[in-house]
């Protein structure tokens, strides 16, 4: 499930039909970092009218920035949150961060490091070293898909590796399951 661009209010609508409600929209925006702070998301629209009016919100809300479009996303089924991100450190070149997200990261700061490129020992260290670890190993019959998780941070690495001219990822929130994962919002 991907997103698609929304120009106007009427193709918000006719593409919240075609991913199917409840819907998600963006603003798409090289001057905006951070959208759900400043009113660049609107969660949980199901039907016509409810994007419509979050269209017309999020426009009026950036009505002074470069507006590139509105993005169309199918809601994503909750699950537990990590953040994921590479930033280049200018003496030891790219660097990937993983950790629980949303108030784990924001309040205690619950992030590890390692230098790219990472191996599967390293991202297994990673993930084992968070404070967070007794939740991503599962408590209270919740378990998480590890693998995937694994599997996610070895592709970052490799696309952060293949390609220099990145010069930053922050995939925030990435939402995992018991099958899966996925990522609800990136920069890149």
């Amino acid at each position: 499930t991907g997103s698609l661009v929304a120009g106007s209010a009427d193709e918000a609508v006719e593409l919240a039909r075609t991913v199917g409600y409840p819907v998600v929209l963006k603003i798409l925006s090289p001057d905006v970092v951070h959208k759900s702070d400043s009113g660049g998301v609107m969660l949980h629209l199901d039907d016509a009218e409810a994007v419509r009016a979050a269209y017309g919100k999020i426009i009026a809300a950036y009505r002074f920035r470069h507006i590139v479009g509105v993005s169309v996303q199918p809601m994503a089924a909750p699950g537990l949150e990590v953040i994921v991100g590479v930033t280049r450190d200018p003496n030891f070149g790219p660097v990937l961060m993983f950790g629980l997200g949303g108030i784990f990261v924001e309040v205690l700061k619950d992030v590890t490091f390692r230098v790219l490129p990472v191996t599967a020992r390293d991202v297994e260290a990673m993930i084992g070293e968070i404070k967070g670890y007794p939740i991503l190993a599962g408590r209270r019959g919740r378990k998480i898909d590890l693998p995937a998780l694994r599997d996610l941070l070895l592709r970052v690495s490799d696309l952060v590796t293949a390609c220099p001219e990145i010069a930053a990822i922050d995939l925030n929130p990435v939402f995992l399951y018991e099958r899966g994962q996925i990522v609800v919002d990136a920069r890149l």
